[in-house]
């Protein structure tokens, strides 16, 4: 019996090391967009992304925070809104992502989902988030969740992010800063920490990579028979 399952067509090529374990890594500074869901003037979410960003600078990224103020609601402008623009420019040049929300009402908030959702799946033929990295973290009001971190999940699997294992969710966030907006020392601060460390690493291991990554037999046939239509059209 053969070992060869016989789903499997003739022109499948199995897997290219050549583009899996590219001979010459990519040298730039690892480029991280940060999103956070509060437009309070004391926002924690906000606070955490920029106690995030500081450490993504230490461990040597270029780092970008998207402020959410006035960015419209998903459908009520189309996407030539300035903030809009914005928000997808900055998706584009990242090759990695960090999403900060508070908990609210159980789960993340509007704002953190309306930007999520002003992001596409597709540019045209650029496709911007697929095969980058992502990093998940929420603040809580109250006592400990992980019902927003969950959420998040699950959103940047559909938009095809490579989520990182690691994950921060800080409980009574209001407790963790001080006056200057400085988070305190802490196991939590500690966990923040972690979280970065393990974003960097993976963006490092699979940036060179990223097309490949997420090159799909299911799309790369769905392409074959368009092209091959369009050919029997014109002949």
């Amino acid at each position: 019996m053969s070992d060869t399952p016989n789903i499997v067509p003739e022109d499948f090529i199995g897997i290219d090391k050549k583009k899996l374990f590219p001979a010459a890594p990519s040298t730039h500074a690892p480029r991280i967009l940060l999103l956070y869901g509060s437009l309070r003037e004391r926002s924690f979410s906000r606070l955490m992304t920029e106690e995030a960003s500081r450490v993504l600078e230490l461990l040597g990224a270029e780092t970008k925070t998207f402020n959410p103020s006035g960015l419209p609601l998903p459908d009520d402008e189309d996407a030539s809104h300035p903030k809009v623009a914005e928000l997808r420019d900055l998706v584009t040049w990242s090759e990695g992502m960090v999403w900060c929300s508070p908990e609210r009402h159980g789960a993340m908030t509007g704002i953190m989902k309306s930007q999520i959702d002003w992001i596409p799946l597709a540019l045209g033929a650029v496709r911007p988030t697929q095969g980058k990295t992502l990093a998940v973290m929420q603040v809580c009001g109250g006592s400990q969740s992980f019902n927003a971190v969950n959420q998040l999940r699950i959103l940047g699997r559909w938009m095809r992010l490579l989520t990182i294992p690691n994950q921060s969710s800080t409980p009574k966030a209001f407790l963790e800063f001080d006056e200057d907006g400085r988070m305190k020392p802490s196991p939590y601060y500690d966990r923040m920490v972690d979280v970065m460390e393990e974003l960097i690493k993976f963006t490092l291991l699979t940036r060179a990579q990223m097309p490949y990554l997420v090159d799909r037999y299911s799309e790369r046939k769905e392409s074959a028979e368009e092209l091959s239509i369009r050919v029997n059209q014109k002949s």
